[in-house]
């Protein structure tokens, strides 16, 4: 496997100052962002410092003034020390990632397809896409055998009668129902003039054909 520089899928966890300061690094899967992370390894400038700034915090002004020693004694060699145990993270990485030649993609072995040499997003298992396109076909022929049977129920369904959705009297959404499910209003219908014959709603007081009056 070639050289891995880990530019984007890692976090610092690394602390320069105080009794815990150390390097360690995680990284992680790009696929499944699994993580992987390296062993503490600690940094004795920082943690020498952080002892003489808790002593100094204990014993007052008997130390003096030592904030700028803490400071200093911290940084010295910081860089250059966070740098090495960098590379070591690197190094111990390789053992526990992949680089996909398609993508660039770094990959745990569970994302990896040994194989092909690339990713499973690249080069997916065989088996694993025979199985979930099954399942997609069976997902497609149930919507597909659904949508039939909605057919033949919507044939059956009277598609000539007026709908009124919202009850004029009280605003309740009737779902198209013959009477209001909350007030019981009877909802609008066609009925038939007994003048002229022409259709007229329910609810109606006069026909708007020739303007008898019905109610």
């Amino acid at each position: 496997m070639g050289e891995l520089k880990f530019s984007d899928n890692y976090s610092d966890l690394c602390k320069q100052t105080g009794v815990d300061a150390g390097f360690q690094f995680e990284f992680y899967c790009e696929r499944c962002n699994d993580t992987w992370r390296t062993d503490f390894e600690s940094y004795t400038g920082g943690q020498a410092a952080g002892w003489l700034g808790k002593a100094a915090g204990i014993f007052g002004g008997v130390l003096g003034n030592v904030d700028d020693a803490v400071e200093g004694l911290a940084q010295s060699g910081w860089g250059k020390a966070r740098d090495e145990a960098f590379k070591k993270a690197v190094e111990q990485a390789k053992r526990h990632f992949h680089r996909c030649a398609k993508c660039y993609q770094y990959v745990c072995d569970r994302c990896w397809n040994s194989d092909k040499g690339l990713c499973l997003n690249c080069a997916p298992d065989a088996e694993v896409e025979i199985e979930a396109a099954r399942a997609q076909g069976e997902v497609y022929a149930a919507g597909e055998k659904a949508a039939l049977e909605g057919i033949q129920r919507g044939k059956k369904m009277d598609v000539k009668r007026d709908r009124q959705l919202v009850c004029p009297k009280c605003k309740t959404e009737t779902h198209g129902a013959k009477f209001c499910p909350e007030c019981g209003f009877r909802m609008a219908g066609k009925g038939q003039c007994p003048e002229c014959s022409a259709e007229v709603s329910s609810g109606a007081k006069f026909c708007p054909e020739c303007g008898h009056k019905l109610i």
